[in-house]
């Protein structure tokens, strides 16, 4: 028998507004560096603060906005589908809401990972994306040589995990909705069991009679007309 849910792409689409959810107030990724700053990122919210100020930089406040509406059309679209998934729109609702979730964990780790790598390569600092490390600068002051030390620690939260997780189960409900198309197509269907009735024999034409030849008309025999002598 024909499932009528697609239950992975069903506790995806949960999966995926309760990211977005939480994701307003626990952060996916954060970074301390000492008493200094502090910062911390979601795809829909982002705090950072420097010696104990808020900041608001109205261009990360603008991809909070877009990745909120993101993730909840996402999560909306795959409950949608989830639920009818033979309609012939569904394809369709499944193609717009299963990649969202794996583009929001990849375009949310491919920035932490550019940072990383251009402040090591370009001023010679190492900043961790999980885990604990020091940044020393030096600081050239009257000839003295002068570091400075910071206690840097970052990592990823267990929401960034269960983002991972919404992904990994969108991606099951699209190979699963092949499989629910297949059973569907090669599942023969069970033959009739009432018998239609025979079609109506054809009407015989009536053959007109054939008719009799016709008798000649028969010829009475002659008639003597000569009298007889008298005696």
């Amino acid at each position: 028998m024909q499932a009528k849910i697609n239950w992975f792409g069903l506790a995806g689409g949960i999966t995926t507004i309760a990211v977005v959810i939480i994701s307003v107030y626990i952060p996916w990724w954060q970074i301390s560096v000492g008493e200094l700053m502090n910062a911390s990122f979601s795809p829909v919210n982002t705090n950072a603060g420097v010696f104990g100020t808020a900041m608001t930089i109205p261009l990360l406040w603008a991809a909070n906005l877009t990745g909120l509406l993101f993730l909840v059309s996402s999560g909306a679209v795959m409950l949608a589908y989830s639920l009818l998934p033979a309609k012939p729109y569904s394809k369709h609702l499944l193609g717009f809401a299963y990649k969202k979730p794996l583009f929001a964990v990849i375009f949310f780790v491919i920035p932490l990972i550019v940072v990383s790598l251009l402040l090591q390569s370009l001023v010679g600092i190492s900043l961790p994306l999980n885990g604990t490390s020091n940044i020393v600068i030096p600081i050239g002051l009257m000839g003295a040589g002068i570091t400075i030390s910071f206690l840097v620690t970052a990592g990823f939260l267990w929401p960034f995990w269960l983002a991972a997780v919404a992904a990994g189960l969108c991606l099951a409900a699209r190979i699963y909705h092949k499989r629910l198309t297949a059973t569907k197509e090669t599942t023969p269907q069970p033959p009739s069991t009432e018998s239609a009735p025979p079609p109506p024999a054809p009407a015989e034409t009536p053959v007109p009679p054939t008719p009799a030849p016709a008798q000649p008309a028969e010829t009475p025999p002659p008639t003597n007309t000569a009298s007889t002598p008298a005696a």
